[in-house]
């Protein structure tokens, strides 16, 4: 069994070795099925090992990593059923991404460092999630943004794309400082950085102390980071600077859902800590609420799903802020099934598109691109909530959780719900329906992606729909079998839960269920209304809105439209100041300063040097003058002392 755990993580690393070193020489041919191959493996691995553990949880000692003072940290493993799922999810759909990949970037000369780059990317998030304590999951923490920050930046001759990069990496580094410090602190109170000790420990102390909201707060800020939170969500939509399956893969379905895993696998150190689950719903309401509001504005189909993911990770915090664990992971995997699938499909809309990727120049692309727009379809309707596909079930027991414990907060969450379902149907009626708004060229060049490029969609499209069969709640007849599943995991958390949930009659969950599901319908037809028989961007439809003429833009639709200027805030308060402050000290500290004392050095050094070497003219007279001197000078010193 050890043997077993340990390869799972270690096939993607021998894949990035293997490819590392040999991207220049390795036919594409070979790195197209190593890459694919070694995550398959470890996908393979997992479900025996699934079929193996099922419901226990193991810790499993690899090798002694930290000693200092008597204290010992070990590379260990934990493995029980939230690490399993999220192997299954990192694994499965990162095998299903990378079989795209080898049609989409067929033609990219980076090929082969593209897949060694996505196979690291896969060995650091198995490390993240497989961890027995919080130092090996800073390892794969900090090893996804090293990837990240190498796949947004691939295409590294575009100066856009590095900048982007370096923005996602700096933003981390932000809330990796939160994380690090948190783990400090644990280490500080608990001796430990082992989960199972800290939250045996954890378990005996009095809820709310200053000490546990201090623990989980920065932990929190790691997960804001890492989740792209309010504030350090600005880093994402920019990542879609990366090729089209990095942002499937890494930017929707595993490497911005850490935070989220996080919290959950912490989820006992949260409930003893009342006040950092109410700054957590806050953070989780206004993230959801404002990237819905942009994504409604957005015309790049990239920039539409990155916003959409933002919310939908909201979603997911919200869940935790509650105690909802079970329903913030269930939503997590349907989530990586549907927005995987629609960041695919993007990406073959795309590549129909040759490059182009405003929707404002798309329309009518449903009959040249039938099996994108059947799976994008699939995509949309699980997304939006709509029975019976994946997303309803998740956002249901979501909803569900929320409502019980303040039907304030699930009002807004409701809200968001409707604002997703507007975006996502004005993204598909934009894209596929109406007519065809490009050029000429682009019309004639129209043509459906290769099999490799439209499996994976099909694929991603029946887990999208079936996905939500995995936990249908009791109130609509199910067993709830991933509550079942996880309930090991959670037992302790919720037993200490301090949340207040309220009984909900069963005829008021379903009203809500139905009153949700109306509301959803409403939002897609009155889309449809507006975009789905656009026919032309001119007029007042120029902006590709539809919303309203520039002039009668009421001022929240404005702010929406630009972002909400919150990167141009951004770039007055912290980087032109640091960009300033950073010159002048150059100038000041460096040049006029630093670079005199070291240059002045260097010159005094030369300018002694070249005094000392006229006394090594070679002159044999002048060599017996000074050695008669220091013979009178050395007898002179002896006679005095």
């Amino acid at each position: 069994m050890k043997i077993l755990i340990t390869l799972i993580p270690l096939l993607p690393l021998l894949g990035f070795i293997i490819l590392g070193l040999g991207y220049r020489s390795i036919p594409k041919r070979v790195a197209s099925i190593l890459g694919p191959g070694t995550t398959f493996l470890s996908f393979i691995l997992s479900i025996i090992l699934l079929f193996n553990i099922r419901y226990s949880i193991f810790n499993i000692h690899l090798f002694p990593w930290l000693s200092f003072s008597g204290f010992m940290v070990g590379f260990d493993f934990l493995i029980d059923p939230l690490s399993i799922l999220m192997m299954l999810i990192i694994t499965g759909v990162g095998f299903i991404i990378h079989v795209y990949s080898t049609g989409y970037m067929s033609h990219d000369e980076g090929f082969n460092r593209f897949f060694a780059y996505m196979n690291l990317f896969i060995f650091f998030m198995l490390i993240l999630v497989m961890g027995a304590n919080y130092a090996v999951m800073f390892i794969g923490w900090e090893g996804v943004g090293l990837c990240s920050y190498l796949l947004i930046g691939f295409w590294f001759k575009n100066q856009q794309f590095n900048n982007a990069a370096k923005k996602a990496f700096i933003m981390n580094r932000i809330g990796d400082l939160g994380f690090l410090l948190g783990i400090f602190l644990i280490f500080l109170n608990f001796k430990s950085f082992n989960y199972i000790n800290v939250f045996d420990i954890a378990k005996t102390m009095a809820p709310g102390s200053g000490t546990m909201i201090a623990i989980t707060l920065l932990l929190f800020v790691g997960a804001v980071g890492k989740s792209a939170q309010i504030p350090l969500y600005t880093w994402l939509p920019d990542a879609m600077a990366g090729p089209t399956p990095v942002s499937a893969l890494i930017h929707a379905a595993t490497m911005v859902t850490a935070g989220v895993y996080m919290v959950a696998r912490s989820s006992v150190l949260y409930v003893l800590a009342p006040a950092t689950m109410e700054i957590i719903g806050i953070t989780s309401l206004a993230t959801m609420f404002l990237a819905a509001a942009i994504a409604i504005f957005q015309n790049d189909i990239k920039k539409v799903l990155a916003y959409s993911t933002i919310s939908q990770l909201g979603y997911m915090f919200l869940a935790l802020s509650v105690g909802a664990f079970t329903g913030a992971m269930f939503h997590l995997m349907t989530h990586a099934f549907f927005k995987a699938l629609l960041f695919l499909g993007a990406g073959s809309v795309i590549h129909a598109m040759e490059g182009e990727q405003d929707i404002r120049k798309m329309g009518g692309l449903k009959n040249a691109l039938p099996k994108t727009f059947w799976t994008f379809l699939v995509g949309t309707l699980a997304i939006a909530g709509l029975p019976p596909l994946s997303g309803f079930f998740s956002k249901d027991e979501i909803l569900a959780g929320v409502f019980s414990a303040g039907q304030s907060m699930w009002i807004i969450a409701v809200a968001v719900t409707m604002m997703t379902a507007f975006y996502m149907f004005r993204l598909l009626y934009l894209t596929f329906f109406g007519s065809f708004r490009g050029s000429e060229h682009q019309k004639t060049h129209l043509h459906e992606s290769p099999a490799v490029m439209t499996l994976p969609l099909l694929i991603l499209a029946v887990l999208a729909f079936s996905g939500g069969f995995l936990n249908i709640p009791e109130l609509m007849g199910g067993k709830g079998i991933l509550k079942e599943f996880l309930a090991p995991v959670f037992a302790d958390a919720l037993k200490l839960n301090q949340v207040q949930h309220l009984l909900v009659p069963e005829k008021r969950e379903w009203f809500n269920i139905v009153l949700v599901i109306f509301l959803v319908l409403l939002m897609a037809f009155r889309a449809y209304r507006k975009f789905g028989m656009l026919e032309t961007g001119n007029g007042k439809r120029e902006t590709g809105n539809g919303m309203q003429d520039a002039g009668s833009k009421n001022v929240f639709i404005r702010l929406a439209e630009n972002k909400f200027y919150v990167d141009e805030i951004y770039d007055a308060i912290f980087v032109r100041p640091a960009l300033w402050l950073s010159g002048a000290l150059h100038r000041f500290v460096e040049v006029k300063f630093i670079d005199r004392i070291v240059d002045g050095t260097g010159n005094t050094v030369i300018k002694f040097s070249n005094i000392i070497r006229y006394l090594q003219a070679g002159n044999v007279g002048v060599y017996l003058f000074f050695m008669i001197i220091g013979i009178i000078l050395i007898l002179f010193f002896n006679i005095i002392l």
